[in-house]
């Protein structure tokens, strides 16, 4: 089904949407929620979709010809977002599940509360760079920023505050010197992750392999931080 979005109010978008599951939206401006609690929807998307697109979404694909706004994933459980631009703060907020990949950059807070859980293993993957507060209290999933459009550092000032689970993967050749006391920078095993830039260098049409042969940097929570009496591990 293709619906005409333009002047459509979100609430009439979004029943539209949860009634097809398979549908191409024209002319999406701001309209927030679509795809929020779905379990099984294709969506795609022409122009911009509101805060909070794909929340609580468990699959199978959401995919932004365009940019999206704040709260992209928020909480997300399975599935693929696919944002052909740039996304707004909170990307990935608290996602449990599935992979978001952002062909351009990400505002702040991207990946907060990110979390994992047998299985689920969260994945963040943001072509450009990433805000501050990249990270911010991750518990778990993988959080890669790949720098490729070359404009300022590849992450904002207090990247990985609170962070006690997960990785947090920068494509860079230094790493950041400013992490807050509870991260620990080391260069990372491009091995870990190659699948997942693989399949960003697919859906955006990029070339891998510069890519792969680049330095990483990893980060990854420090056993003695402050944190860690106050949440379970393995």
């Amino acid at each position: 089904m293709t619906i005409n979005a333009e002047n459509m109010h979100f609430k009439t978008l979004c029943e539209l949407v949860k009634k097809e599951g398979r549908v191409e939206i024209n002319n999406c401006v701001g309209q927030r929620y679509i795809g929020s609690g779905m379990e099984k929807a294709d969506i795609t998307i022409y122009g911009t979709p509101g805060n909070a697109l794909g929340a609580y979404f468990s699959g199978d694909r959401i995919t932004v010809h365009g940019n999206a706004q704040d709260a992209t994933g928020d909480t997300m459980n399975d599935g693929d977002i696919i944002i052909h631009g740039a996304s707004g703060d909170a990307t990935g907020y608290a996602m449990r599940g599935g992979g978001i990949f952002v062909r351009d950059s990400a505002g702040y807070r991207a990946g907060i509360h990110m979390k994992a859980y047998q299985d689920k293993i969260p994945a963040l993957i943001i072509g450009g760079r990433a805000g501050r507060f990249l990270g911010e209290y991750q518990a778990g999933g993988n959080i890669i920023v790949l720098g490729l459009k070359g404009e300022g550092p590849i992450v904002g000032d207090f990247c990985g505050t609170g962070m006690h689970g997960g990785a947090i993967y920068l494509r860079c050749d230094e790493a950041p010197n400013d992490l807050p006391a509870q991260v620990v920078a080391s260069e990372a095993d491009v091995s870990e992750i190659r699948g997942h830039i693989e399949r960003f260098c697919r859906i955006f049409d990029f070339d891998a392999e510069p890519i792969l042969r680049s330095r990483f940097f990893t980060l990854r929570p420090n056993k003695a931080n402050p944190y860690k009496q106050m949440y379970t591990y393995e």
